[in-house]
Protein backbone atom coordinates (compact mmCIF):
# COMPACT_ATOMS: atom_id res chain seq x y z
CA UNK A 1 0.00 0.00 0.00
CA UNK A 2 1.22 3.21 -1.17
CA UNK A 3 1.01 6.56 1.18
CA UNK A 4 2.34 10.16 0.11
CA UNK A 5 3.83 11.30 2.74
CA UNK A 6 2.87 14.99 2.21
CA UNK A 7 -0.97 14.02 2.67
CA UNK A 8 -0.66 11.99 5.72
CA UNK A 9 1.20 15.10 7.33
CA UNK A 10 -1.89 17.11 5.96
CA UNK A 11 -4.53 15.33 7.49
CA UNK A 12 -2.63 14.01 10.45
CA UNK A 13 -2.15 18.82 11.32
CA UNK A 14 -5.32 19.83 9.68
CA UNK A 15 -8.01 20.70 11.66
CA UNK A 16 -10.89 17.98 11.13
CA UNK A 17 -11.76 16.66 14.43
CA UNK A 18 -9.82 13.54 16.39
CA UNK A 19 -11.51 10.40 17.52
CA UNK A 20 -8.68 10.73 20.50
CA UNK A 21 -5.61 12.13 21.10
CA UNK A 22 -3.49 12.78 24.11
CA UNK A 23 0.29 11.54 25.75
CA UNK A 24 1.33 7.91 25.34
CA UNK A 25 4.71 6.34 25.96
CA UNK A 26 5.63 4.23 23.00
CA UNK A 27 8.25 1.03 23.71
CA UNK A 28 11.27 0.77 20.88
CA UNK A 29 11.23 -1.17 17.88
CA UNK A 30 14.91 -2.67 19.28
CA UNK A 31 15.27 -1.55 22.76
CA UNK A 32 12.59 -1.79 25.62
CA UNK A 33 12.98 1.98 26.71
CA UNK A 34 9.60 4.05 26.81
CA UNK A 35 9.61 7.42 25.07
CA UNK A 36 6.42 9.55 25.58
CA UNK A 37 5.03 10.73 22.55
CA UNK A 38 2.39 13.07 21.82
CA UNK A 39 -0.64 10.46 19.52
CA UNK A 40 -3.68 11.50 17.69
CA UNK A 41 -6.43 9.02 16.52
CA UNK A 42 -8.18 10.02 12.46
CA UNK A 43 -10.01 7.55 11.54
CA UNK A 44 -8.26 4.16 10.75
CA UNK A 45 -4.91 6.24 11.05
CA UNK A 46 -3.05 6.47 15.02
CA UNK A 47 -0.17 9.26 14.19
CA UNK A 48 2.72 10.18 16.85
CA UNK A 49 4.69 13.40 17.08
CA UNK A 50 7.44 13.49 19.20
CA UNK A 51 5.87 16.54 21.28
CA UNK A 52 2.37 18.06 20.92
CA UNK A 53 3.52 21.21 18.85
CA UNK A 54 5.42 19.48 16.37
CA UNK A 55 4.31 20.60 12.98
CA UNK A 56 4.46 17.24 11.32
CA UNK A 57 4.17 13.58 13.02
CA UNK A 58 7.22 11.09 13.31
CA UNK A 59 5.05 8.41 12.49
CA UNK A 60 2.08 6.49 11.25
CA UNK A 61 0.28 3.06 12.30
CA UNK A 62 -2.56 1.84 10.05
CA UNK A 63 -5.21 0.32 12.02
CA UNK A 64 -6.12 -1.55 9.78
CA UNK A 65 -5.56 -5.99 10.59
CA UNK A 66 -4.74 -5.37 13.87
CA UNK A 67 -6.05 -6.79 17.21
CA UNK A 68 -6.01 -4.27 20.18
CA UNK A 69 -5.22 -5.82 23.71
CA UNK A 70 -4.22 -5.59 27.44
CA UNK A 71 -0.53 -7.29 27.84
CA UNK A 72 1.49 -7.89 30.70
CA UNK A 73 4.43 -5.28 31.06
CA UNK A 74 6.52 -4.24 33.75
CA UNK A 75 5.03 -0.45 33.35
CA UNK A 76 1.40 0.02 34.25
CA UNK A 77 -1.70 0.60 32.03
CA UNK A 78 -0.02 -1.02 28.47
CA UNK A 79 -1.44 -2.58 25.65
CA UNK A 80 -0.59 -3.50 22.16
CA UNK A 81 -1.40 -3.37 18.68
CA UNK A 82 -0.84 -6.24 16.74
CA UNK A 83 -1.27 -7.34 13.22
CA UNK A 84 -1.59 -11.21 11.82
CA UNK A 85 1.37 -12.16 10.30
CA UNK A 86 5.13 -13.65 11.35
CA UNK A 87 7.25 -10.66 10.52
CA UNK A 88 4.37 -7.93 11.73
CA UNK A 89 5.29 -5.21 13.97
CA UNK A 90 3.77 -4.94 17.41
CA UNK A 91 3.40 -2.00 18.89
CA UNK A 92 3.25 -1.74 22.82
CA UNK A 93 1.87 1.40 24.24
CA UNK A 94 1.56 2.98 28.35
CA UNK A 95 -0.85 5.17 28.93
CA UNK A 96 -0.93 7.62 31.98
CA UNK A 97 -4.12 6.47 33.71
CA UNK A 98 -6.23 3.42 33.93
CA UNK A 99 -9.26 5.49 32.25
CA UNK A 100 -7.01 6.84 29.90
CA UNK A 101 -5.87 2.98 28.35
CA UNK A 102 -9.52 1.95 28.54
CA UNK A 103 -10.59 5.02 26.59
CA UNK A 104 -7.47 4.51 23.78
CA UNK A 105 -8.34 0.96 24.07
CA UNK A 106 -11.82 1.55 22.67
CA UNK A 107 -11.31 4.03 20.58
CA UNK A 108 -8.67 2.39 18.84
CA UNK A 109 -10.84 -1.00 18.68
CA UNK A 110 -13.68 0.72 17.13
CA UNK A 111 -11.00 2.52 14.64
CA UNK A 112 -11.41 0.33 11.32
CA UNK A 113 -13.18 0.62 8.80
CA UNK A 114 -14.53 -3.17 9.20
CA UNK A 115 -16.32 -1.47 12.48
CA UNK A 116 -17.45 1.13 10.57
CA UNK A 117 -19.27 -1.35 7.67
CA UNK A 118 -20.69 -2.90 11.12
CA UNK A 119 -22.40 -0.19 12.22
CA UNK A 120 -24.28 1.33 9.08
CA UNK A 121 -25.49 -1.87 8.72
CA UNK A 122 -26.70 -2.44 12.18
CA UNK A 123 -28.10 1.38 11.25
CA UNK A 124 -29.75 -0.08 8.00
CA UNK A 125 -31.22 -3.63 10.02
CA UNK A 126 -33.10 -0.93 12.39
CA UNK A 127 -33.84 1.16 9.99
CA UNK A 128 -35.52 -1.36 7.94
CA UNK A 129 -37.03 -3.09 11.41
CA UNK A 130 -39.02 0.12 11.90
CA UNK A 131 -40.10 0.27 8.24
CA UNK A 132 -41.94 -2.97 8.49
CA UNK A 133 -43.00 -1.69 11.92
CA UNK A 134 -45.40 0.80 10.12
CA UNK A 135 -46.08 -0.96 6.96
CA UNK A 136 -47.03 -4.70 8.62
CA UNK A 137 -47.60 -4.27 12.22
CA UNK A 138 -49.32 -0.57 12.97
CA UNK A 139 -51.51 -1.46 9.98
CA UNK A 140 -53.07 -4.26 11.77
CA UNK A 141 -53.92 -1.81 14.84
CA UNK A 142 -50.87 -1.55 16.79
CA UNK A 143 -51.09 0.46 19.84
CA UNK A 144 -48.57 2.31 22.33
CA UNK A 145 -45.82 4.35 21.82
CA UNK A 146 -43.00 3.91 18.93
CA UNK A 147 -41.20 2.29 21.72
CA UNK A 148 -43.06 -0.21 22.04
CA UNK A 149 -42.24 -1.66 18.50
CA UNK A 150 -38.21 -1.21 18.86
CA UNK A 151 -35.94 -3.68 17.44
CA UNK A 152 -34.06 -5.06 20.73
CA UNK A 153 -30.81 -4.21 21.31
CA UNK A 154 -28.27 -5.84 19.01
CA UNK A 155 -25.18 -7.32 19.57
CA UNK A 156 -23.53 -4.57 18.07
CA UNK A 157 -25.16 -2.09 20.79
CA UNK A 158 -24.45 -4.71 23.76
CA UNK A 159 -20.89 -4.50 22.90
CA UNK A 160 -20.79 -0.78 22.83
CA UNK A 161 -22.10 -0.90 26.63
CA UNK A 162 -18.96 -2.91 27.19
CA UNK A 163 -16.40 -0.94 28.35
CA UNK A 164 -13.72 -3.02 27.40
CA UNK A 165 -14.45 -5.67 24.53
CA UNK A 166 -10.70 -7.19 23.55
CA UNK A 167 -9.31 -8.93 21.87
CA UNK A 168 -11.12 -7.20 18.99
CA UNK A 169 -10.01 -8.74 15.50
CA UNK A 170 -10.45 -5.12 12.82
CA UNK A 171 -9.80 -6.55 9.12
CA UNK A 172 -9.90 -5.11 5.94
CA UNK A 173 -8.08 -5.46 2.02
CA UNK A 174 -5.41 -3.33 1.36
CA UNK A 175 -7.27 -1.94 -1.76
CA UNK A 176 -10.09 -1.15 0.37
CA UNK A 177 -7.97 0.86 2.87
CA UNK A 178 -5.93 2.08 -0.01
CA UNK A 179 -8.76 3.51 -1.90
CA UNK A 180 -10.51 5.24 2.03
CA UNK A 181 -7.52 5.77 3.56
CA UNK A 182 -7.15 9.47 3.75
CA UNK A 183 -10.96 9.91 3.88
CA UNK A 184 -12.45 12.15 7.15
CA UNK A 185 -14.46 10.42 9.63
CA UNK A 186 -17.17 13.09 9.30
CA UNK A 187 -18.24 10.93 5.93
CA UNK A 188 -19.56 8.42 8.35
CA UNK A 189 -20.82 11.11 11.08
CA UNK A 190 -22.68 12.61 8.02
CA UNK A 191 -24.05 8.83 7.03
CA UNK A 192 -25.18 8.76 10.88
CA UNK A 193 -27.00 11.96 10.90
CA UNK A 194 -28.72 11.02 7.42
CA UNK A 195 -29.92 7.81 8.97
CA UNK A 196 -30.98 9.47 12.24
CA UNK A 197 -33.38 12.42 10.09
CA UNK A 198 -34.99 9.51 8.02
CA UNK A 199 -36.03 7.57 11.34
CA UNK A 200 -37.23 10.71 13.35
CA UNK A 201 -39.42 11.61 10.43
CA UNK A 202 -40.27 7.35 10.56
CA UNK A 203 -41.65 8.32 14.42
CA UNK A 204 -43.08 11.54 13.17
CA UNK A 205 -45.35 9.68 10.50
CA UNK A 206 -46.50 6.84 13.27
CA UNK A 207 -47.71 9.01 15.41
CA UNK A 208 -49.87 11.10 12.84
CA UNK A 209 -51.51 7.90 12.03
CA UNK A 210 -51.98 7.05 15.83
CA UNK A 211 -53.69 10.72 16.23
CA UNK A 212 -56.06 9.94 13.19
CA UNK A 213 -57.99 12.49 11.28
CA UNK A 214 -58.51 15.29 13.23
CA UNK A 215 -61.99 16.62 13.17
Amino acid sequence: MKLNERSLAFYATCDSPADNAGFLYKRGERHTAYHRRWFVLKGNMLFYFEERESREPVGVIVLEGCTVELCDSAEEFTFAIRFGGTKSRTYVLAAESQAAMESWVKSLSRASFDYMRLVVRELEKQLEEMRYGMAGGCAGGCRGSPSSWKPKPSELERSLERPLALPTVLRASSTEVGSAVLESPSSFCRLHEWYGREVAQLRRDWLERQRGPQP
